[in-house]
């Protein structure tokens, strides 16, 4: 019974993570269109666009200025005395850091050669060289591969002489990896 317990747990928890942000997402915009409908008649839909474009830079601006920070911190305070919602704000924050935030971490896409003994390799990005605090010894890095069609991915630590820099935007890599190749990447 308890490893069924602990399967259920384990595999939801991971299924929150991956579809949270997503539906939290989708039904924000949702909300807001759905909002913004009520108050500008129909033949209007492009000016609902551009309010909802203008409202979230706004968010943004707002979130990334000192009068914030209080708001901010009293959401934090009241996320860390909820241990589940903790985790998957903690996770969803982190994720959107990584891409849009000042601490972006998908900005060096590489090549990694996955065996020695083939000629397998797949796109990633490093998104640690020192691993120190892991216990782990210099001259590896942490590569991230993100699958294609999906918003998941895997971390490896590979040797770097395995990894090889590419010479391209991120957003042009990433957008190749998600899609699975088949996007017209660097030809727009």
């Amino acid at each position: 019974m308890q490893s069924i317990l602990n399967f259920f747990k384990k595999y939801f928890l991971r299924g929150l993570l991956y579809t949270l942000p997503v539906v939290i997402t989708v039904y924000t915009v949702y909300l807001v269109f759905d909002f913004l409908g009520g108050l500008i008649p129909g033949g209007y839909k492009i000016l609902n666009v551009i309010i909802l474009l203008a409202f979230v830079t706004f968010m943004g601006f707002l979130g990334s200025s000192l009068v914030a920070e209080p708001i901010k911190d009293y959401f934090r305070n009241l996320l860390d005395r909820a241990p589940l919602l903790k985790t998957i704000y903690a996770a969803i924050r982190d994720l959107l850091s990584a891409f849009v935030g000042d601490k972006k971490r998908f900005d060096k896409p590489v090549l990694v050669k996955v065996n020695k003994n083939s000629d397998l390799e797949k796109l990633g990005f490093i998104t640690g060289e020192d691993l120190s605090h892991l216990g782990i010894a210099s001259g590896k890095v942490a590569v991230y591969l993100p699958h294609s069609y999906n918003f998941s991915g895997n971390l490896f630590i590979v040797p770097i002489e395995n990894v090889t820099p590419i010479d391209k935007p991120a957003s042009e890599v990433m957008k190749y990896i998600v899609s699975g190749g088949v996007a017209d990447v660097g030809n727009e």
